[in-house]
């Protein structure tokens, strides 16, 4: 049952999927998360895997781990795809974000509860109207609740803007987000939260905050942000396999 963007059977997904954008990320996730995992697309290098979770409460439970690409675009085919053909219940995307608030710091979590955007893609859905991409309230509700256990991070909760251009900033843009209480910048969720939305669906993003936008702070390497998931993969469990 393959479609234009992915080459799984019917059935090769699991109701969940964790959604990193990088496809060496989505591998290596897997290689922590999961036991007995199975590669199931790898169209354009976007990998996907699905196997069993490997450890903690949730052992034995069913998961799937599959790379976005970047951008809101990306993310739209490969969720809009996994939600209507593969019968996929609930997709929690596991990123990196630039922090915007002065309390986040380099190596926080951020768990968006909603997604402001630079993008247009959202307003061509209901016309007249100004669509809230907002994440599902029980998936956010599982992943702070299990972000109490964790003593070793700090995890934020609240909104996060997804923005279309990665370099080019509006002058004063980033002070007035500030202003707002926006913690952190990213290029997908508010296309995830759409789609979820659309298609009657289940949506999170969680953000492990790997460079800061107002403030010096030491930013995470490439390879770091590659291998620096644990926290936010652990709270992406947690909401994944909520019951």
């Amino acid at each position: 049952m393959a479609t234009p963007h992915i080459e799984a059977e019917d059935g090769a997904f699991a109701p969940a999927v964790l959604m990193p954008g990088d496809p060496k990320r989505a591998a290596a996730m897997t290689d922590q998360l999961l036991t007995d995992a199975e590669e199931v697309t790898a169209v354009r290098g976007i990998l996907g895997f699905t196997g069993t979770v490997a450890n903690g409460p949730y052992r034995g439970r069913p998961l799937s781990i599959m790379a976005s690409g970047m951008g809101m675009p990306s993310i739209g085919i490969y969720a809009s795809e996994l939600f209507d053909f593969y019968h996929v219940q609930r997709i929690i995307r596991v990123g990196t974000a630039g922090g915007i608030a002065e309390g986040v710091n380099v190596g926080d979590v951020v768990i968006g509860t909603g997604a402001h955007t630079t993008s247009n893609m959202n307003e061509l859905r209901i016309p007249g109207t100004h669509f809230s991409a907002v994440a599902d309230f029980h998936l956010a509700a599982a992943a702070w609740q299990a972000s109490q256990a964790i003593g070793d991070t700090v995890v934020h909760l609240g909104t996060v803007i997804s923005e279309d251009h990665f370099y080019f900033k509006v002058p004063g843009q980033m002070s007035a987000l500030q202003g707002h209480g926006v913690l952190a910048v990213e290029m997908e969720a508010a296309g995830l939260y759409g789609v979820a939305a659309q298609m009657g669906r289940q949506a999170l993003g969680i953000f492990t905050i790997s460079d800061h936008l107002t403030k010096e702070a030491n930013n995470m390497t490439a390879e770091q942000r590659q291998s620096n998931f644990a926290t936010a993969a652990t709270l992406a469990v947690a909401a994944a396999l909520t019951d």
